[in-house]
């Protein structure tokens, strides 16, 4: 025969063995113990109960906890005897074992005996299948049981029964683990194995992804000569100022370094390119957020609650364009005459030439924002 190893799996693949804890009083139900271990095994289960094992180097009560604990469903069979008395508590060891699956959710359900069917083996048998010393308890403990999931028993039949109906409720619980044979069960090494892969696999990507984020999360913070390499390739970036946002006058041309630098406190706030957004705000969108995203010195975000999209100067873009405004000061403290679109000394003879742009659509009024080193269009 294949041995036993209790396993539980998401979706039961192979028959599960449910074990089954039988709880009754010993000498007056023996036919009735047997019934339901026979229906038991026959349903597919494992039968437990204390004739089945020694109370071992612990106290009595102690076993049966841990047998009580260790099945997935408790049986009770409640006939004429309130059966043994714990010295402790005063109680029988078949209340306190019912009492101890009831109170722990173990899975349960009892059989008790018909009255007539008690008084035909008090016929049979005589009076000691009934309770004599402690009747009082064994009426408390009977009140108690019917008052939860319970059955009535005539014979042996019925108690099969009961067996069969509960036990195929019971079988089909995913929560109660049961008992599954070893040669019915995938090679557990090998399947260790791939679990402990996977693992490692899994532990490994998600290193992985944790370092892509960080990555991506840290924008270039460029300082030094890397900001006086930055700043001469935003020079480098033509940008053509419509018409229409230059007061009605000529389109001009400037570049990208001198429209950002001027109108930085517009876009730390930011633009939106929302419907009704105007056309300066669409030309910060369009036109100078998407090459200053190119070089990490912009962020473009869903705005949330609505359907539009937010594009402003990230952390890196506010350093950096702090960090021009902090040489160009310095310049001036200087006295140099230099440009204000380059760190770089003597870089340009001559100071900017200036146009400026209506920002009334962003801030409600007319307030100008230069644009640096604009060039009338030929």
């Amino acid at each position: 025969m294949a041995s036993i190893l209790k396993i539980s799996f998401g979706e039961e693949a192979v028959k599960k063995k449910l074990q089954v804890f039988v709880s009754s009083t010993f000498s007056d139900l023996i036919d009735e113990r047997q019934a339901a271990v026979t229906a038991i095994l026959k349903a597919g289960h494992i039968p437990a109960g204390m004739e089945l094992f020694t109370a071992g180097d612990k106290s009595q009560m102690n076993t049966i906890e841990r047998w009580i604990d260790e099945s997935d469903v408790y049986m009770l069979i409640l006939g004429g005897r309130y059966g043994s008395i714990e010295p402790a508590t005063g109680l029988s060891y078949t209340e306190l074992e019912y009492d101890y699956a009831r109170t722990n959710g173990k899975p349960s359900f009892a059989v008790v005996i018909k009255d007539e069917a008690l008084d035909l083996k008090v016929k049979e048998f005589g009076r000691d299948v009934i309770e004599n010393q402690n009747p009082k308890e064994l009426k408390q403990f009977r009140d108690k049981v019917l008052g939860n999931i319970s059955s009535f028993f005539s014979d042996a039949k019925d108690i099969k029964l009961c067996v069969y109906e509960s036990l195929s409720d019971f079988a089909v619980d995913p929560a109660l683990k049961g008992w599954i044979a070893a040669d019915e069960v995938e090679d557990s090494k090998a399947l260790s194995e791939e679990l402990r892969k996977a693992r490692e696999e899994n532990t490994a990507l998600l290193e992985t992804i944790r370092i892509l984020r960080l990555a991506a999360a840290k924008k270039p913070e460029p300082d030094g000569e890397s900001h006086a390499e930055l700043t001469k390739i935003l020079t480098a970036i033509e940008i053509k100022i419509p018409a229409k946002l230059n007061d009605g006058k000529n389109e001009v041309t400037t570049d990208l370094f001198n429209v950002s630098y001027g109108n930085r406190d517009t876009l730390i706030n930011g633009v939106t390119n929302q419907i009704n957004s105007s056309d300066v705000s669409n030309f910060y969108y369009f036109n100078v957020f998407p090459k200053l995203q190119a070089y990490g010195l912009a962020d473009n975000e869903k705005v949330p609650g609505v359907r539009y999209r937010r594009s402003f100067l990230n952390k890196t873009g506010q350093k950096f364009f702090a960090e021009a405004e902090r040489l160009i000061l310095l310049a001036k403290m200087s006295k140099k005459d230099v440009a204000p679109v380059s760190p770089e000394a003597n870089t340009k003879a001559s100071a900017p030439v200036e146009k400026t742009v209506t920002d009334t659509a962003l801030h409600g009024d007319t307030e100008k924002k230069p644009i640096t080193n604009a060039k009338k269009k030929s």
